[in-house]
């Protein structure tokens, strides 16, 4: 069965489960977050809450290495995330169901990675200034993969603004990713090595996934498929 018949025709039974209303998706650069948002939330008829990297005017200056960037690249997705909340404070937060391929703890975790002591103090200042007080999601889903697993996912994509990202810049984020989800108990965490599998053109491997993710309501948990 094609994708496209997959997206307008599967639809999981839903019977007698508390399905999450609210699911971020998160992970490395290259692990499929934004693309599973979107096809998860035409399989289960939600709205899409996505970040807009392509807006970003010192981004593929960052990828290109240049250091003097690296602040305003993120003070630029911190404005970008705060104004979007306050845009979702316009409406119902509670109501709307939504996939997003973010947290909002995502500006912190990125910014501890790129930006030196004194560029971080002035970050801390201009984060501590802004509302940045989002709905928690009733589900995060982290999805999981080595280095050279998104290296060849960036390369295959294409996207020209990606492609002069370093395999050490990667690493730090998988650690940094790896540190704040070893904490984190603020929603129901699945945490999916997605190294082996593509929930993206595989039907089969997606509608696994899916069913899992609906069957976690609470807690830590971890979806190895390929090491069952």
């Amino acid at each position: 069965m094609a994708t496209e018949q997959l997206e307008s025709e599967w639809h999981p039974d839903l019977t007698g489960r508390t399905v999450p209303r609210y699911i971020a998706i998160e992970g490395n650069i290259g692990s499929g977050k934004t693309s599973l948002a979107r096809r998860l939330a035409l399989t289960l008829g939600y709205d899409t809450l996505l970040e807009d990297a392509s807006s970003n005017p010192f981004l593929e200056k960052f990828y290109q290495g240049n250091p003097a960037t690296a602040l305003p690249n993120q003070l630029y997705f911190l404005l970008q995330r705060s104004r979007e909340i306050q845009s979702l404070r316009q409406e119902d937060l509670f109501a709307p169901t939504r996939v997003a391929d973010f947290i909002v703890e995502k500006d912190q975790l990125f910014a501890s990675v790129t930006l030196d002591e004194d560029e971080m103090r002035l970050y801390r200042q201009v984060y501590e200034q802004l509302t940045l007080q989002a709905p928690q999601p009733d589900l995060v889903v982290y999805l999981q993969a080595p280095v050279s697993v998104l290296q060849s996912r960036i390369r295959k994509r294409g996207v020209a603004v990606e492609q002069n990202i370093t395999p050490d810049y990667l690493a730090r984020l998988n650690d940094a990713y790896t540190n704040f989800f070893h904490y984190y108990d603020a929603t129901p965490l699945l945490i999916v090595n997605c190294a082996d599998i593509d929930i993206i053109n595989n039907d089969e491997d997606y509608r696994q996934l899916v069913e899992t993710l609906l069957n976690t309501n609470s807690g830590r948990h971890y979806y190895n498929p390929r090491s069952r």
